[in-house]
């Protein structure tokens, strides 16, 4: 309990800490908090609730808990997710620390629920955690990603079937992350048939996912490895990886090229009005639609049908639609983009609606006060 009670003075703003002293000294009275956001999220509360949870129980106390937007329900912007109800000067001190629990897991789930409704038939892979400030925001935008895909599961999309360490694995109904090589290692090895032998060598029963794009030969190195190993290739054991970065277009493409390959598979998708950004995934460098669209002509053409395409590299909510607009022939989407883009969306606010049962919040927020026959839920 001092460890918890330390930590909770430390990371709070001191004048929550204030506030709950004063409170201390001239009595303390029952209150309720509304918890919000300012744009639409998906709702993902639980990291938040759990912490209140055990809080509570240290405190010796119990919150009421009236949760309004259940977990992965779509919420409007401004709409209370979570009511918090309990003594004063036991809640004035956690208000800096619940929010930052969750406001960036709501807007991490309502990136990856949209992204994989773009893509309702490809399978997603969770590649956030080396663009994560440490383990706990990691944990938080594994926990929001797996809240969104479970959302856009129920719609019937595949959504995400993993992520690649075995820490938030748990999240996705795992034990182990999943993955198979960095570039690095295709640096060691010094061709990219040969990193795939040292990988099967090492994983003999692991699917065989190869990165193609180290030397600037995508289709060449990746036609070399699937001759390599064709019985892996023909039995649907084997994956290239597209992670062209956008300093360059993949092997045999350029603008002209890239609008050829589109024009023969996705014509709709290039006539239609595009932004600059929309231009560049269709046609542009990096992994592009043009760029999967070749891919997939490449191995058709040399007889590896069932060779699977995993494409990654800046894979967010933009991007998928767009690739879903020109019919992207990709079966995985490896991404860490549902991280939140503009840091400032995932501000999580918290204002008191009530003092004492007797409805107050200040002026400009009455949109938060509780409606009759808000169910509750006590904790603690």
């Amino acid at each position: 309990m001092d460890n918890l009670a330390a930590d909770i003075a430390a990371r709070t703003d001191v004048y929550f800490n204030r506030t709950r002293q004063v409170v201390q000294r001239f009595g303390d009275r029952r209150v309720t908090y509304a918890v919000f956001l300012r744009r639409p999220v998906v709702s993902a509360p639980r990291l938040m609730l759990d912490w209140i949870q055990a809080v509570a129980k240290e405190r010796g106390t119990s919150f009421d808990i009236d949760v309004t937007h259940p977990e992965g329900s779509w919420t409007g912007a401004g709409e209370p997710l979570v009511y918090i109800s309990g003594s004063f000067a036991l809640l004035s001190d956690l208000e800096t620390i619940m929010l930052q629990k969750i406001g960036p897991a709501c807007v991490a789930a309502h990136n990856a629920y949209q992204m994989c409704l773009s893509l309702p038939g490809v399978a997603f892979l969770a590649m956030d955690a080396r663009h994560c400030a440490g383990a706990e925001m990691q944990e938080m935008m594994a926990y929001g990603a797996s809240v969104g895909s479970a959302a856009a599961q129920r719609e019937g999309a595949k959504g995400f079937v993993g992520n690649a360490n075995d820490g938030t694995a748990h999240w996705y109904g795992g034990k182990i992350g999943m993955g198979t090589m960095p570039h690095a290692l295709i640096g060691y090895a010094g061709s990219t048939v040969r990193a795939a032998e040292m990988f099967h060598e090492t994983f003999p029963d692991e699917v065989l996912t190869v990165l193609v794009d180290y030397f600037g030969r995508e289709v060449t190195d990746g036609l070399a490895v699937c001759q390599r190993f064709p019985e892996l290739a023909r039995a649907g054991r084997m994956q290239v990886r597209l992670d062209t970065h956008g300093g360059r277009f993949l092997e045999g493409l350029d603008p002209a090229e890239s609008y050829a390959v589109l024009e023969r598979h996705a014509p709709g998708a290039i006539r239609r009005y595009r932004s600059e950004t929309e231009l560049r995934y269709l046609i542009g460098t990096g992994v592009s639609a043009a760029a999967i669209w070749r891919m997939r002509e490449a191995l058709d053409a040399a007889g590896f049908p069932l060779v699977r395409i995993v494409a990654s590299s800046g894979f967010g909510v933009d991007k998928c639609r767009v690739m879903a607009d020109a019919k992207a022939p990709v079966d995985v989407v490896g991404t860490g983009s549902f991280i939140p883009d503009a840091w400032t969306e995932t501000y999580a606010t918290a204002d008191i609606v009530e003092y004492g049962g007797t409805p107050m919040v200040k002026v400009g927020r009455e949109f938060l006060l509780r409606r009759n026959g808000d169910r509750k839920k006590p904790i603690g």
